[in-house]
């Protein structure tokens, strides 16, 4: 016997003992250690990553089921599946609240079944079929615009509208008025699904139930896969909550769902993760299985096609989430725009490969037993290691060969360009520097340095920004000498902020080379059009050597600078969040601020929008001494602002930027009341802390830590005045709110905080001049 059939029969003999259910023929196979696709060591990961999550209270139990083609790769539980009120162990056949799944294994299919039988088009409008939902501004919404929730509808109608029962609900439902316009914002909305459920009914004579069981479930073999299970069923089904004094098993979570009697188009559906494999071996096989076609090839086509809003935002298909604030769960390896799946809010997910034919399920019900769980962080590590485990690491962006035999890193800086091009833009050049301690090559050179030793250039002076040449002060700037060059330095943050005639005399080119972090108010950016103003007006050409912005070149967001707050924290009416690069920047400020100097921008090599600062592979530096990782970064376009208010944002502690508080705030109080409001990728965590320096030095303060769950659904501008807002609910007069407008350079926006009873309508005051301001942005981009 060969060694393989010894695996083959361990492996079987292991999934019997586990109680593995080996399938008919028609089903999918299990593959053996001897699947040449998948790692197995990374499911391992996986494995310890589920388990570390059960242990921190994260979920009790879970079910993970990994496929590729027509195998099943890995299927595994852990856990418990229920903890109260006695504890049960996990079984791979559990039964789950689907949740939201139920959006995209039974409504948005069947929708697009109806399309496929002739029966509607996804750009009919809804009243064509329910007159009455044309009410109070409803009248053009299409049935897509529900797909894609971008009818302008809530997320969530009041609970009181179900209290007289379903017939009065549907009328209550039909007479919402629309939050914003149809058609022009993306907003996750259980309301639309509720109506695309109600529309299956009306124009199939068949309740959702039905219809989903006959042209779903039925054909596809999803044997226990239904809305309202079976009794029989429930010695397999995984509790979540109590709802008046009895646990829910079998019994649909959502509230809403339960009053319209257990179905509807948002929730309702339980499943398991073997019938949840079918479903998505289906999708991948182009939307038939076992011969049995549930969809039209091209009808899968256009539910899977990416489409998203002009600003980039809410990239949807009909039923599936493809890039929007919830796709988080899709890891660092799935790629964006090809992949796509769904989350549910009782801790259930599927995501799906179809170029590379694979997909995973993570199945927990992580509301159990009190609703505290949360596997937002889990299913991303998950996905990644998954992933990683199919697809092999994600190849890393290729510099050119000779820029690889310089720095081994995959991105090149404009100084490390600069060395490649033997310095020519300043042959014979006297030059002087604008830089700090960010400013070195991939070697770890410092600019400085490096310019100073080149042979056909001539360093004469070095001028510093905010916070001095070596990044350490935080408080005004003297001149001072550079010891190791010996040259004089000039401080550009102290009497004089702009380089004066004394200091530009005998210089051919100013050169700038400085980290930014990508928020408007970080002064290095106002540095930067200061010195382009001084070269414009002694004619003295300006090089910009280019580098990353930290939190990619994607997150644009925010009010945009009114005229008369433009200053030193405010070069130019930019947003909060301008997602640029410094090289940017400076040829937008070049055009609209009519500086017109004589500007050129070394740019970097195999830097992409889409990178983060760890893509990079660059050495992090602190820019300022308050900035010390990439979250903080990130967290610091939505905290940054709120620290001119009588508020910590950290400084003086080890995490600035990711704690926040005061002696006057209730710390448990604010994290429950932020955590309610559910910002995407962020979680709050009530501590106490005591700043050994800055604001409230060595004052004990309660506030929040923030834990960043998914960076890539963070939306920080926002999330910072809904923190200011909540400050002010909370603790009213105690909170300065005024403070907030000194960074935030807005007068209607902070007039808007100060007085608004829906913190959620605060963007909407900044979209129209956001999209003007992108409009303008796009003319400036230098790299895709």
């Amino acid at each position: 016997m060969t060694r393989t059939h010894l695996v083959i029969q361990f492996i079987t003999l292991a999934l019997l003992i586990l109680g593995f259910p080996l399938r008919a023929p028609s089903q999918p196979s299990v593959a053996a250690a001897t699947q040449p696709h998948a790692d197995y060591e990374h499911f391992k990961d996986a494995d310890k990553l589920i388990d570390d999550a059960i242990a921190a209270g994260k979920t009790p139990g879970a079910v993970l089921l990994v496929g590729q083609g027509d195998d099943i790769v890995y299927r595994k539980a852990y856990g418990n599946r229920s903890v109260e009120p006695a504890k049960v162990p996990e079984a791979p056949d559990t039964i789950f609240d689907m949740a939201s799944l139920t959006k995209a294994v039974a409504t948005a299919p069947s929708i697009m079944i109806l399309s496929d039988q002739g029966k509607l088009n996804v750009k009919d409008k809804v009243s064509k079929y329910i007159p009455d939902f044309a009410q109070n501004g409803k009248q053009d919404v299409t049935i897509e615009m529900l797909l894609l929730h971008r009818a302008g509808l809530i997320p969530d109608n009041e609970m009181s509208d179900f209290d007289k029962g379903p017939q009065q609900a549907w009328k209550n439902i039909y007479a919402l008025k629309p939050k914003w316009e149809p058609g022009t914002h993306f907003a996750y909305s259980d309301v639309g699904y509720m109506t695309l459920g109600k529309l299956v009914e009306v124009i199939s004579g068949q309740p959702l139930d039905v219809f989903a069981k006959e042209n779903i479930f039925e054909p596809l073999g999803m044997a226990h896969s239904q809305y309202k299970p079976l009794a029989s069923w429930r010695e397999r089904i995984a509790p979540t909550e109590q709802r008046d004094g009895h646990w829910m098993i079998g019994e649909v979570h959502d509230p809403r769902a339960y009053a319209l009697g257990g179905m509807a188009g948002h929730a309702g559906l339980f499943s398991d993760a073997d019938d949840l494999s079918r479903f998505c071996r289906m999708l991948i096989h182009g939307g038939v299985l076992d011969g049995h076609r549930v969809l039209k090839q091209s009808t899968l086509k256009e539910m899977t096609t990416e489409r998203c809003l002009p600003d980039g935002k809410g990239c949807r298909g009909y039923g599936f989430d493809i890039a929007t604030p919830y796709s988080g769960c899709r890891g660092d390896r799935f790629e964006r725009g090809t992949t796509y799946g769904h989350t549910g809010f009782t801790g259930t997910m599927f995501w799906i490969d179809p170029i590379h034919q694979c997909y995973f399920i993570l199945l927990t019900n992580s509301v159990h037993p009190n609703g505290k769980g949360n596997v937002i962080r889990l299913r991303h590590q998950v996905a990644t290691v998954v992933a990683e485990a199919l697809l092999g690491k994600e190849p890393t962006t290729k510099p050119s060969a000779s820029a690889a035999d310089q720095s081994g890193v995959p991105v090149l800086c404009g100084i490390d360009v600069l060395e490649q091009q033997n310095f020519a833009p300043l042959a014979d050049k006297r030059v002087a520097l604008v830089t700090n301690h960010t400013g070195i090559d991939a070697a770890g050179n410092r600019t400085i340095d490096v310019l100073a030793a080149a042979k056909n250039v001539h360093l004469t002076k070095l001028f510093s920004p905010e916070h001095g040449l070596y990044g350490l002060m935080d408080e005004k700037v003297a001149d001072a000498v550079d010891p190791k060059t010996g040259l004089h330095v000039y401080s550009l943050y102290g009497p004089t902020k702009k380089p004066s005639d004394e200091m530009l005399k005998d210089v051919d080119a100013i050169v700038y080379d400085i980290q930014d972090v990508g928020a408007r108010y970080y002064t290095y950016t106002t540095t930067l059009g200061l010195c382009m103003e001084a070269a414009a007006a002694h004619k003295i050409p300006m090089l910009v050597l280019d580098r990353p912005n930290p939190v990619t070149g994607l997150l644009v967001d925010g009010p945009i600078a009114d005229e008369n707050g433009l200053g030193f924290i405010a070069f130019a009416p930019i947003p909060v969040s301008h997602g640029m690069t410094e090289g940017e920047l400076a040829r937008m400020f070049n055009v609209e601020r009519h500086i017109n100097c004589d500007l050129s921008v070394i740019e970097m090599k195999g830097w992409r929008r889409s990178m983060w600062w760890d893509d990079t592979g660059r050495m992090w530096i602190n820019p300022s001494p308050n900035m010390r990782n990439t979250a903080q970064a990130l967290l610091y376009l939505g905290i940054g602002f709120l620290e001119m208010s009588n508020l910590s944002v950290g400084r003086g502690t080890d995490q600035p930027f990711e704690t926040f508080g005061a002696p006057w705030v209730d710390g448990r109080k604010l994290a429950a009341a932020l955590n309610a409001d559910h910002m995407p990728g962020l979680r709050f965590v009530p501590i106490t802390f005591t700043p050994e320096s800055s604001k409230f030095a060595k004052q004990p303060c309660e506030g929040c830590y923030i834990e960043v769950t998914d960076r890539t659904a963070v939306e920080p501008v926002p999330s910072g005045l809904r923190i200011a807002w909540e400050l002010k609910r909370l603790f009213g007069d105690a909170f300065e709110i005024k403070g907030v407008g000194r960074l935030l350079r807005n007068e209607d926006t902070l007039n808007q905080l100060m007085n608004t009873s829906d913190p959620q309508m605060l963007p909407a005051s900044w979209r129209q001049p956001l999209d003007a301001f992108k409009t303008i942005r796009a003319k400036y981009l230098i790299y895709r």
